[in-house]
């Protein structure tokens, strides 16, 4: 077990509870270019590695081309930025949790695949101001995640130790961040996925709600 100096998380699914929002600009999105709405319960699936994969998940197969997944994308951002903060919430005991992690000497971050634009506006709007050090979104100079640029560079602007970061996630694509990085990989059990998919891809431990992440 590593001394821990920082702890990052993933946004959705973990941070905030944003699948209705998701769901219903995907689906507006979907109708507007007439194809079939998707039912709520799919979109766990379909989240978490960038916004292209969520928006060719959600089309039918015949419709997976690359130029309607741009036509696609294009409008599913436009109704995404109408809605994003509609049902969004905060999970219950982050907040507090976050604090006293701070209040412990704590760096705080966020990493996500959700495009920078949107990871910037949930963070400014659903938590304090200077929760955390930085806010990583998807930004196209940087490899999304498992990839592990994005939590080299956040070891370099908050100078310590990869090793001593901590990466909190909902899924095996933020273990597998954790793994790829050398970050301290802890999955959240109120998320997205299963549990069994956070094993499966090397969380080092599973929580159950954000005040055990005290005790980590």
């Amino acid at each position: 077990m590593p001394s821990l100096q920082a702890f990052i998380f993933d946004l959705d699914g973990t941070l905030i509870d944003s699948l209705a929002d998701l769901a219903a600009a995907v689906n507006r999105m979907l109708v507007e270019h007439s194809y079939p709405e998707r039912e709520l319960a799919v979109f766990p699936e379909y989240i978490g590695d960038g916004v292209r994969q969520l928006v060719w998940r959600a089309l039918p197969e015949y419709a997976r081309t690359d130029e309607i997944i741009d036509n696609c994308l294009r409008d599913y951002q436009k109704h995404y930025a109408d809605n994003w903060r509609d049902k969004t919430v905060v999970y219950d005991g982050m907040l507090e949790t976050l604090s006293a992690l701070r209040a412990r000497g704590m760096k705080l971050g966020c990493i996500s695949n959700k495009p920078h634009r949107f990871t910037t506006l949930c963070c400014e709007h659903f938590f304090p101001l200077g929760t955390f050090d930085f806010v990583f979104g998807q930004r196209e100079h940087v490899e999304r995640k498992p990839d592990p640029a994005g939590a080299i560079e956040a070891a370099a602007l908050l100078n310590i130790d990869i090793s001593a970061c901590a990466y909190v996630g909902d899924s095996g694509i933020d273990m597998s961040f954790a793994k790829n990085s050398g970050m301290y990989g802890i999955g959240v059990s109120w998320g997205f996925r299963s549990v069994e998919e956070l094993k499966e891809h090397g969380a080092k431990v599973i929580v159950d709600k954000p005040a055990e992440l005290l005790e980590v």
